[in-house]
């Protein structure tokens, strides 16, 4: 039953191991096929973005904690440069995309392959 168990471990062990190290890295993006909007158009989605996440509760009453009265942030954001603005408004799409969902799914996915495996030693 002890050498069973070792084999079944080890089997899983190695397919696991093929699989990561199947898996291409990539580092590549999409590229457009065609220009999306004038610089203009651009900046005025991006300034939109960031209006519209200065408007939750939560980001207001944090920067009222800060000591910003909401004109001094509009002042601010109004002096932003294109490209300054375009990289607020990326900061806020990447923050929104690491949501507490996929954190859970991963810590559960960890859990259960640790019970796993503590199962299985059990028998050895």
């Amino acid at each position: 039953m002890k050498s069973f168990c070792v084999r079944l471990l080890v089997s899983y062990l190695v397919v696991a191991m093929f699989i990561i190290g199947i898996a291409p890295n990539v580092d590549a993006g999409f590229s457009p096929s065609q220009l999306t909007g004038t610089a203009g158009q651009a900046r005025e989605a991006d300034l939109q973005k960031v209006r519209s996440f200065l408007e939750n509760k939560l980001v207001a009453d944090r920067f009222t904690q800060l000591g910003f009265s909401p004109a001094e942030v509009q002042s601010r954001l109004s002096g932003l440069t294109d490209e300054q603005l375009h990289k607020v408004a990326l900061k806020i799409d990447e923050a929104k995309v690491g949501g507490w969902f996929w954190t859970a799914i991963g810590v559960l996915f960890l859990v259960v392959i640790i019970v796993l495996i503590i199962h299985l030693l059990r028998w050895i």
